[in-house]
């Protein structure tokens, strides 16, 4: 299914980093050419060996190596790529993305990436839930990034409610889905407008509490009155 696609992995530092050891597996396997970049955080929770051994190419971690002063070009790693899928996607790193941050070579290869991008967010459902959290989503989501829903379920850190990262078969299935050119069950419809202007889009910013009412979130004051 996936034979001679070249699908680019970025790995941030979540727990769920586990389960991409699983998703490079079934990549490869289904014939997929697989690279892979790292935050330092992500090396926290898997090591770089690990992931190098799986996809069968280096794991990239900075912008060059110091030993050799051979540059990682961001540029050719997005041109390169049919498919750019970040897994497990924290707060943090969404943060980043929806606001045009890149001070490592995972976040500036998305900004280079030419091909479409899958997001898979894993964290704590409080997180998943802050309204800050939720705008920065349908923000990637108004720039045509495809996020895989998390699940629900136990979470690290003994609650249990959203936040687990979509399992590496169900992201098989979608990332295969989206090469036959099926649309995949993970769309929804952004609370974002996107307006004409001078034929260029342009993104209106939604009102939070109108997405907190339809996502049934609350507020920071509604949940300290919680506790």
């Amino acid at each position: 299914m996936l034979k001679g696609k070249h699908i680019l992995i970025g790995v941030t530092g979540g727990i769920a980093a586990y389960k991409t050891a699983t998703i490079i597996r079934l990549l490869v396997k289904d014939g997929a050419e697989v690279k892979v970049l790292m935050t330092d955080h992500a090396k926290e929770f898997i090591t770089p060996l690990t992931l190098a051994t799986l996809s069968k190419n280096p794991v990239l971690t900075e912008f060059f190596d110091a030993t050799s002063g051979d540059w990682n070009s961001h540029v050719d790693l997005g041109i390169w790529a049919d498919l750019y899928l970040i897994a497990p996607a924290t707060a943090n790193t969404i943060a980043k993305m929806a606001n045009g941050i890149s001070d490592n070579l995972l976040l500036t290869t998305y900004l280079s990436a030419r091909c479409q991008v899958f997001v898979a967010p894993s964290m704590d459902v409080d997180m998943l839930s802050h309204q800050a959290t939720i705008i920065n989503i349908e923000t990637l989501r108004a720039f045509g990034n495809h996020i895989l829903e998390p699940t629900s379920g136990e979470l690290a850190s003994g609650l249990t409610g959203k936040g687990r990262m979509a399992e590496p078969e169900s992201i098989l299935k979608f990332l295969i889905d989206f090469f036959q050119k099926k649309k995949p069950t993970i769309f929804h419809e952004t609370n974002f407008f996107l307006k004409k202007n001078n034929n260029k889009n342009i993104i209106e910013v939604p009102n939070f509490f109108l997405l907190a009412q339809q996502k049934n979130v609350a507020r920071p004051a509604d949940r300290i009155s919680q506790h």
